[in-house]
């Protein structure tokens, strides 16, 4: 299938065809067509699956459908609510790309900004806003946002603003809007308190589950048992040595960790930063322009921070800190692997980690090839469940894996290949940017 038999707006495909998107995604070929049709819509998409595409164009197309726009000061028709601050600059900047031949007004709400401009463009005329919920709660105790002529209302990455304790402000923001809104619900997971959320504000919802690969085949990955956190430095400072590492972004679980770790890698004469929620948005976003124009190689982030960072030169992820959920692991190695280029991620893990290991492996479908780095070897080994010992109910092995013998990187060529959608002449493919 093509955008064409989607029935989008020839405006809307001529943004696509300038990008080189000419085929949709799993789960834009399924949503977009009962958008169109004015559904609400339940969409369980992984990150990297193009969900951000599948609500975007229809929302676009529902501009061009509008007889009569409405013209009032800070009343906009669509809303996207978002769980945080890169996440809603990267939709922002998917509305100005895909709408790119349409004349609308969009406006980015987020925190850590300052009020002033944001007040000024409310003052004007707003045909979608994408915010963040605390914010956008501010302005509109303010009354300076009016969301009684909303049309479209789109949670993106609901289960995600759940999890940050948002639900009594999204129950609170849908309250606000005209109960005959389409409503479009973007999750990753599911469970009761999405359900019960779902049931309160959505109505005779369509629910699709986009069957995608979530991890993408041009992104190598690698594993590294480390025995302390001593090793564990030593064996970071080897591999970013490596001529390969143009530019990397590296995870660490904490903000004091992530502060920590990219002093310790300026002293050592590397050009790093850290980025982290405790930053104002200001200072996030010089991070992030730093790191687009290359005066930073290494950005040591946490995974709220990173969420929505797309910059195409970052050949390498490092997870310095293994993470302890599965669709984090997909979040992080995505910021690899851009544009659809190849891409790297290797991730440390103590031996007490194998538990995470295995939830990550268990949702990827992929087993993470273990490495090893001559001369830093670990002492010890990741064990693997068997049957052979028990021990409180669960059953190990004193067997273990073995890695494959690599001791550094192998050269390789950074070719590019589609992403997001499937590029012209490639629809054998799917590679998408995570998001």
């Amino acid at each position: 299938m093509s955008f064409k038999q989607l029935n989008l707006h020839p405006r809307i495909l001529n943004s696509l065809s300038e990008l080189g998107y000419e085929t949709p995604t799993t789960v834009q070929e399924e949503a977009i067509p009962k958008i169109l049709e004015g559904h609400d819509l339940i969409a369980s998409a992984q990150t990297g699956t193009g969900k951000t595409a599948a609500f975007v164009l229809p929302a676009l197309q529902a501009f061009i459908s509008q007889k009569h726009p409405n013209k009032a000061t800070g009343t906009p028709s669509v809303l996207i609510l978002t769980p945080t601050r890169e996440l809603a600059n990267q939709v922002s900047m998917a509305m100005r790309r895909y709408g790119k031949f349409m004349r609308f007004n969009s406006l980015c709400l987020v925190g850590g900004m300052s009020y002033s401009p944001q007040i000024k463009q409310l003052s004007k005329p707003v045909d979608v806003v994408i915010a963040t919920p605390g914010r956008l709660i501010d302005h509109i105790n303010q009354k300076r946002l009016d969301l009684s002529h909303l049309n479209i209302l789109i949670l993106d990455e609901a289960d995600r603003m759940l999890d940050m304790g948002f639900i009594d402000e999204v129950e609170q923001v849908a309250s606000l809007t005209p109960k005959t809104r389409q409503t479009l619900m973007f999750t990753a997971t599911w469970d009761g308190k999405l359900a019960k959320l779902a049931q309160n504000l959505l109505n005779n919802p369509q629910r699709i589950q986009a069957e995608e690969q979530v991890t993408q085949d041009n992104i190598e990955q690698r594993l590294h048992v480390v025995d302390n956190d001593d090793h564990k430095h030593q064996l970071l400072q080897h591999l970013l040595l490596s001529e390969e590492v143009t530019q990397a972004i590296i995870f660490s679980a904490t903000k004091r960790g992530a502060d920590d770790l990219a002093k310790k890698l300026a002293i050592q004469g590397h050009s790093a930063a850290a980025l982290h929620g405790d930053m104002n948005q200001m200072a996030r976003n010089r991070t992030i322009q730093k790191l687009r124009r290359g005066d930073v190689q290494f950005l040591v982030a946490t995974d709220v921070a990173a969420r929505g960072i797309d910059v195409t030169n970052v050949s390498h992820v490092f997870n310095f800190d293994l993470p302890k959920f599965a669709e984090d692991y997909v979040h992080r190695i995505g910021r690899t692997g851009r544009a659809g280029a190849l891409g790297t991620a290797i991730s440390f893990i103590s031996p007490n980690e194998h538990v995470h290991l295995k939830r990550i492996e268990r949702y990827t479908g992929k087993q993470v090839p273990l490495h090893e780095v001559a001369g830093l070897e670990p002492k010890n080994r990741l064990a693997t469940k068997t049957s052979s010992h028990k021990k409180k109910g669960r059953s190990f092995s004193s067997s273990s894996r073995k890695p494959n013998g690599n001791s550094g990187f192998k050269k390789k060529a950074y070719q590019q290949q589609p992403a997001v959608f499937h590029r012209k002449g490639t629809s054998q493919k799917k590679l998408r940017h995570a998001s």
